[in-house]
């Protein structure tokens, strides 16, 4: 295997919003079968949904985490980013001056953006008798996230939306770790956001590409990912050796999805100098979606040979799309939050898109 120096960056936080509730300590109680998910749906929508299994965030007030100011037009999709960006922030525990915020970037994995806010300013549209209300048009756009996330923090760093469904993620990660590893950001916000609303729960039942015990959920999570060389003595929660992205037609035998997703982990390994062996946890994101299981745990055993301990994390907040990712690699840092699990060094993040595109990434406990 041709090997290369690994180029690290540091996750020194996370934070996180999920139907465990908000923050990683509430997420690693559910995946240790403290706590159970909330799967009670808001009352609005209750009545909405189709007949499916969801997990949804429970009630969480957006004015305990910024204040109430401002916050009365923004939508819930907004307000887990904002929740997790803040959770992240403290958890980083980094001095907060205006230098660093003008170096600080974020990147969000995300879609579509809200459909709930697409569908509602589309409404009001067609709708004259319902009502135009300009102030929600801001929320209907797929970058609102990321560019809500920068306002509200001052940030003035590189501020990028990416839009690659269950990769999504995958690709926010890709992206920041570029933009630090060649000097366009020394901190980036990097993560995924995804909200359930009754558009998006109809548009999966009425597919026909979900599972018969499909589970849906939301949520987001955000980490810190910063230049290794400006952390000091601050905790590193994990480092980020790498990530890769990529598409493989389903409809092309030349390569199908299994063996495209074996390619990028192969080339990923090979990037941060890891041999297949070394790769002690993988944490899965295939979800809900039909054979999709059974491609990438295939996938996997081509590029790695065996599978070795892998966790789940879809089982217990549903299948999140765009948060996955993101999602997934929280729960990697919970799990290893606390020194558990000493014997696990590297953990590898997959994803998985019925479209065809495949996403993945490598994290390495700190000093292994």
């Amino acid at each position: 295997m041709t090997t290369s120096v690994p180029d690290p960056v540091a996750i020194t936080g996370c934070g996180v919003v999920s139907p465990a509730g908000a923050g990683l300590d509430a997420l690693r109680a559910l995946l240790d079968g403290e706590t159970a998910a909330n799967a009670t749906p808001a009352a609005e929508d209750a009545e909405a949904l189709p007949p499916i299994a969801v997990r949804t965030v429970p009630e969480i007030r957006l004015a305990d985490y910024v204040g109430r100011k401002g916050t009365r037009r923004l939508d819930r999709m907004i307000g887990f980013t904002l929740v997790a960006t803040r959770l992240a922030l403290e958890s980083a525990g980094a001095a907060d001056d205006d230098a660093l915020r003008a170096r600080t970037g974020v990147a969000v994995g995300t879609t579509t953006g809200s459909v709930r806010s697409v569908y509602e300013l589309a409404h009001s549209i067609f709708k004259p008798e319902v009502g135009y209300v300009p102030s929600r048009f801001p929320n209907s756009v797929m970058n609102s996230c990321a560019g809500q996330v920068a306002v509200w923090n001052a940030f003035q760093g590189v501020n990028s939306t990416l839009a690659n469904g269950h990769a999504s993620s995958a690709s926010a990660l890709r992206y920041a770790r570029n933009a630090i590893r060649f000097g366009h950001a020394t901190r980036v916000f990097v993560g995924g956001v995804e909200e359930l609303s009754p558009q998006v729960a109809w548009g999966w039942h009425k597919s026909g590409t979900l599972t018969r015990d499909a589970l849906l959920g939301e949520g987001c999570a955000m980490l810190v990912a910063e230049d290794p060389a400006l952390v000091g003595d601050r905790e590193v929660l994990a480092e980020l050796l790498g990530a890769e992205v990529g598409y493989f037609d389903p409809r092309d035998r030349r390569i199908t999805p299994a063996r495209g997703l074996a390619r990028s982990v192969t080339r990923l390994l090979e990037r941060a100098g890891v041999p297949a062996g070394d790769v002690d946890l993988v944490s899965l994101g295939a979800a809900s979606q039909q054979g999709a299981r059974a491609v990438e745990e295939y996938g996997l055993r081509l590029a790695l040979g065996e599978l070795p301990t892998a966790i789940r994390v879809s089982d217990a907040v549903g299948d999140t799309y765009s948060a996955s990712g993101a999602l997934q690699a929280a729960a990697v840092l919970a799990r290893w939050s606390g020194g558990s699990h000493p014997e696990e060094r590297h953990a590898l993040v997959t994803s998985l898109g019925t479209d065809g595109s495949v996403g993945c990434f490598l994290l390495r406990r700190p000093g292994a």
